[in-house]
């Protein structure tokens, strides 16, 4: 039988679908979490409140994998002088491929039950939390070493749905899991960001700094893709009018982060 392996973002979704698979006692054989080393701590602690859950549940615990090459994301970004590559445009999604699916995959070609499986002409089944209203993102093409699932879109669970599920479970609804320094972030988003922790905000800013010279002169002003982050939260935050277009959402292109998952900065 092909081992089943979830990629859990930390999110609604992910959690969602752990829920959903102990609902139905169907027993994932292991349970993966990307950390990018740029969630918010809400988000770790969630990871953490989960895994015991997972036990309690006879579940795997759920396993924390990091890119073993570039290392944490934003030291990454730093030593490159550069913006996460989704600031870059629509189609630039190689922090995702890098800091979610990669580590992954990593782990995934040394995991024994995956190697038998492979050694006996399978795959290994990935389990995807992209909700129904996501059906649009469920087009990963197969490969050689996955299968790919989409749980919740089968069980037609939207978002309401997912909540809903994480409720009747006993557990808090998780916030949105992504980097801190995401360019998909809205700006209410980044607002927020600056209120709760302020501490990362400025470690945004000076990443935006560090990518500033290898900006000059080109379209891209810094991680909300057309507008710096810096400029902008430094003319919203002086006492003057707030207008609407101030909190018109960042960058347009969203972030496709999940591991693949949902959540993947």
């Amino acid at each position: 039988m092909n081992p089943t392996m979830v990629a859990f973002g930390g999110g609604v979704n992910s959690t969602a679908l752990l829920v959903g698979l102990a609902d139905r006692g169907q027993r994932p054989d292991a349970i993966l979490f990307a950390d990018t080393g740029a969630e918010k701590p809400e988000t770790y602690a969630h990871v953490a409140t989960m895994s015991a859950w997972c036990l309690a549940q006879g579940f795997p615990e759920i396993v924390t994998v990091r890119n073993e090459q570039t290392g944490p994301l934003e030291r990454h970004c730093l030593a490159k002088g550069m913006l996460p590559s989704l600031a870059y445009g629509a189609h630039k999604r190689g922090c995702s491929e890098k800091a979610k699916q990669r580590p992954q995959h990593q782990w995934a070609r040394r995991w024994p039950a995956a190697l038998e499986c492979r050694a006996a002409g399978g795959k290994v089944r990935k389990l995807i939390g992209y909700s129904a209203q996501e059906r649009y993102r469920a087009r990963i093409e197969e490969d050689r070493f996955y299968e790919y699932d989409y749980p919740l879109i089968q069980w037609g669970w939207d978002q309401e749905a997912c909540r809903d599920a994480i409720l009747r479970a006993g557990l808090a609804v998780p916030p949105k899991s992504s980097c801190f320094f995401c360019p998909a972030m809205k700006k209410r988003e980044i607002l927020q960001l600056g209120r709760e922790h302020p501490d990362l905000l400025d470690r945004a800013i000076v990443l935006e700094r560090a990518a500033r010279p290898g900006l000059q002169g080109g379209s891209i002003k810094g991680l909300g893709g057309y507008f710096a982050w810096e400029d902008w939260y430094r003319r919203v935050s002086e006492p003057l009018p707030l207008f609407e277009d101030d909190l018109v959402d960042a960058n347009p292109f969203g972030c496709m982060c999940v591991t693949p998952t949902e959540d993947e900065p």
